[in-house]
Formats: C-alpha cells, structure tokens, sequence
C-alpha cells in the first residue's frame, strides 16, 4: 500500500485546466507552425480544422498559406471553423462553389453571419445557374433560398421550392406580396396542398391580381362573409372578378343592396 508523501509537490484543478502561459504560447506557436507550413497536406489541413479551439493566429496563418488553400475542402472546412476570424471568411465565402454555399448555411455550428453571407452570395448568383441547379437547391437549400426561388421563371423550380420543408409561411406570403410574382407561382400556391388551405395565405391570395377565379371563389366562401368583403374592397383582383366574388359571398353585393358593386 502506498502512502502519500506530505512534502510531495500537489497540482491543483486549476494548473491542470490552465497550464501555465508558456505552455499556452508554445501550443499556440506550434499551431502556428503547422498551419504556416508549405508542405502540408489536405488530409493534415483537414483533421487540423476539426479541432474547435485552435487559436485565430493559427487560422488566419492557414488562410495565408496559398499551396493549401488552393484546396476547395480546406476553404469550405475554414469558413466554417467558427474561431475563423469574419475579415477571412466573409471575403471567401463570396468564392466558395455554389452547393458549397449551401451547405455552409445549412451547417448549425456555422455563425448566422457567415450563414447570412452565403445565403446572399446563392440569391445573388441564382440567375446565372443552370435550371439543375436551381432545382436542385429548390429542393434543397435553406429557407431563405428556397423563398428566393418562389419567383423563378421556370414552374419546375418554383414547385420544388414550395415543396422545401425549410420554407416559411412568412416567406411565401412575402413572396404572393409582390407585383412581379409569376402567375406560375401564384396558381402553384392556390392548388398547393400544404399551402393553399392556410388562412392567411387564401387572404393573400385574394389581394392577387393573378389568383384564377375558381379557387378566389373557394378561398373567398371559406372566410366569414364581412372578412371577405373588406378583403375584396382593396383587392388588386380585377374589377369584374371582385363584383362577381362579393355578390357571391355577401348575397347581394357590396353593400347588401341590389344597387350595382362600385369600386371605393
């Protein structure tokens, strides 16, 4: 059995999960060094930045070391190191490729700056991207992405995005807001069966020139009947549908007189 030697030199809790400063700077120059070296390899770089708590003098020595970050993994990885300093990563995230983007304002860990940042960098470039790719991030990007390509010319993608389970009802209603909504998108949503039985949706729907008669009438019978009038009244429908719309769910017309529907 082996007894404690009372003059025995004890480390306290402290000096274990604060080494000294020495040791602190040396793990830092070595860091350093590592990140600084020309010789180093992808797969080294790689297992590198998984390490959380590298310090920024490190990564902002890799994102120097040009034979490197020649590496389209080693810049994604770097941007999404959250200890990268944003003086590196906001400027290279605008040269990352277009799903690399992606997946950049998918990953949780990455700060909502730097996800806010690809996420503009995507919408920024969608009218240059071939209609794959847009499809592709329809389906796939983030909510953000996804309202952006509510309004794309091709009905193929703008399905896709109405299909993408991180796009927001707020984001779609936005996106009916605007007078420049494609009719393909409008009618999209007006038979979407995610969509088109939400409530404030059909009221959106109803303030849109582009809404097709048949379904403005079924939104409009849904709602209560007072509702439905003042939602009409200041309808960007035309002048014809929205008389046909408020003699059919206020009984007469506007004004519950057999006088004829003026617009106010």
């Amino acid at each position: 059995m082996s007894h404690h030697d009372p003059n025995a030199p004890r480390t306290s809790p402290e000096a274990v999960d604060n080494p000294p400063h020495e040791s602190r700077s040396a793990a830092v120059d070595a860091f350093i060094a590592i990140a600084s070296d020309p010789a180093l390899t992808e797969d080294l770089a790689l297992a590198f930045l998984k390490q959380s708590d590298l310090p920024t003098q490190a990564l902002d020595r890799l994102s120097r070391n040009r034979g490197i970050m020649k590496s389209r993994k080693v810049k994604l990885a770097l941007v999404e190191h959250p200890r990268t300093p944003r003086h590196i990563s906001v400027p290279m995230v605008r040269h990352l490729f277009t799903f690399d983007l992606m997946q950049v304002a998918l990953t949780p860990i990455v700060p909502a700056d730097i996800k806010m940042a690809a996420e503009e960098s995507l919408i920024n470039r969608l009218e240059r991207l071939s209609q794959g790719e847009r499809l592709t991030l329809a389906h796939r990007a983030s909510g953000r992405v996804a309202a952006a390509l509510l309004l794309d010319p091709e009905p193929r993608v703008i399905h896709a995005a109405l299909e993408n389970s991180r796009l927001t009802e707020a984001a779609v209603i936005k996106a009916l807001m605007r007078r420049d909504a494609p009719a393909a998108f409008v009618s999209a949503v007006c038979h979407h069966s995610r969509w088109s039985p939400r409530r404030e949706v059909r009221i959106t729907l109803l303030r849109n020139e582009k809404t097709p008669l048949a379904r403005a009438v079924e939104f409009a019978r849904s709602l209560p009947p007072a509702l439905a009038r003042e939602i009409l009244q200041g309808s960007h429908l035309p002048v014809a549908v929205k008389s046909s719309l408020l003699k059919d769910v206020c009984g007469k017309d506007v004004y519950g007189s057999d006088t004829p529907v003026r617009r106010r």
